[in-house]
């Protein structure tokens, strides 16, 4: 079982930055993919950034390339959300999410794992 724990949600301006954490209960993190998602109030869940733990490789929504960075600490277990120049369309509660099976990344359901979410709002 995969346990995951966000943190790092909070109230902020627009055009300011905020960075996520997702630590994460797992002893071998190489085979697995790790999400972001956030969802807005009466709006589906939506794919934000997700990045393959063994290769580095990063994706991106449209709505925040550019903006957002997706990162990890092999030493930690830990993935990172920093996201800059935030906009009021940003808030929603955020997710980090999992999966050790080889799936499009992009899609909420080919998770397996989630955290709790966190809160992020941006003010104009």
């Amino acid at each position: 079982q995969v346990q995951l724990v966000e943190s790092g949600g909070g109230l902020v301006q627009s055009g300011g930055s905020l960075r996520l954490s997702c630590a994460a209960s797992v002893r071998t993190f190489s085979s697995y993919r790790m999400g972001w998602f956030r969802q807005a109030p009466g709006k589906e869940r939506e794919f934000v950034a997700a990045i393959r733990w063994i290769s580095d490789r990063t994706y991106y929504a449209d709505s925040v390339k550019g903006r957002f960075t997706i990162s990890r600490d092999n030493a930690k277990n830990t993935v990172y959300l920093q996201m800059n120049t935030l906009k009021p369309v940003d808030t929603a509660v955020y997710y980090c999410a999992a999966t050790n099976r080889a799936v499009p990344t992009t899609i909420p359901g080919n998770y397996d794992y989630w955290g709790q979410g966190t809160q992020v709002t941006v003010s104009s």
